[in-house]
């Protein structure tokens, strides 16, 4: 499948951005808005720090959601 239809719908969720190309423009994307790829590139230049960091801002943003939506995951 050809890279630019693996890209998600823009929800500027997370917080959590990155400069990246779309359409032959640089744009700002929500790390939760970039495609797989994308997102692989950015955490292999990461040490363990900078990944714990990753995972605390999606973690955080990832309750801010369902506490706004009062949503409760099944067991």
């Amino acid at each position: 499948m050809h890279e630019q239809s693996k890209i998600p719908t823009v929800r500027n969720l997370d917080g959590v951005y990155y400069r990246v190309v779309r359409d032959g423009n640089h744009v700002s994307r929500c790390f939760s808005d970039l495609s797989e790829s994308e997102q692989d590139m950015i955490m292999e230049k990461y040490d363990a720090e900078q990944l714990r960091r990753l995972c605390r801002c999606l973690c955080i943003s990832l309750r801010q959601i369902g506490d706004a939506l009062d949503l409760v995951g099944d067991e």
